[in-house]
C-alpha cells in the first residue's frame, strides 16, 4: 500500500467541547481549512461526532494518542497546570526517553513522548 497521508480521527460525543480542549489546553494549531481539524507534527488530527459515540472512552489504552515534544516534562507541568489529569507523569523507558500519559476530556489517553538527546 502506497499511503500518501496519514489521520487519525477521535469522535466524541461533543466534539467543539473537545476541539476546544485539544486547540486551547493542549495547544494544538488548527487547521483552518476543515473544521475540528489540527496538525500534530506532519499528520492531521481530527475531532468530530458519530451518533454511536457516548460518553467517555470505555477502554483508553486501546489506542494511545502519542505526540512527541522536545520537553515531556515541561509539557506535563504546563498541562498539569491547566487541570489535565495525568496517569502516569514522564518517566524514563528503558530505551532512553520519557513516556507520560494523560486523559482528554473524554478519557482517551494520550501520551507525551520524548526521545533522547543524541
Amino acid at each position: 500500500m502506497k499511503v500518501n497521508a496519514f489521520n487519525v480521527n477521535v469522535c466524541s460525543e461533543d466534539p467543539e467541547r473537545l476541539i476546544a480542549f485539544y486547540e486551547n489546553v493542549v495547544g494544538l494549531p488548527r487547521m483552518p481549512q476543515l473544521p475540528g481539524a489540527f496538525m500534530a507534527g506532519t499528520t492531521g488530527f481530527l475531532v468530530d461526532g458519530h451518533s454511536e459515540t457516548k460518553g467517555a472512552a470505555k477502554e483508553p489504552q486501546r489506542v494511545l494518542l502519542t505526540f512527541t515534544v522536545d520537553d515531556a516534562t515541561a509539557e506535563h507541568h504546563r498541562l498539569e497546570a491547566a487541570g489535565v489529569k495525568f496517569v502516569r507523569p514522564p518517566a524514563r523507558e528503558p530505551w532512553g526517553g520519557l513516556v507520560g500519559t494523560f486523559l482528554d476530556i473524554d478519557g482517551n489517553y494520550c501520551q507525551l513522548v520524548e526521545y533522547p538527546k543524541a
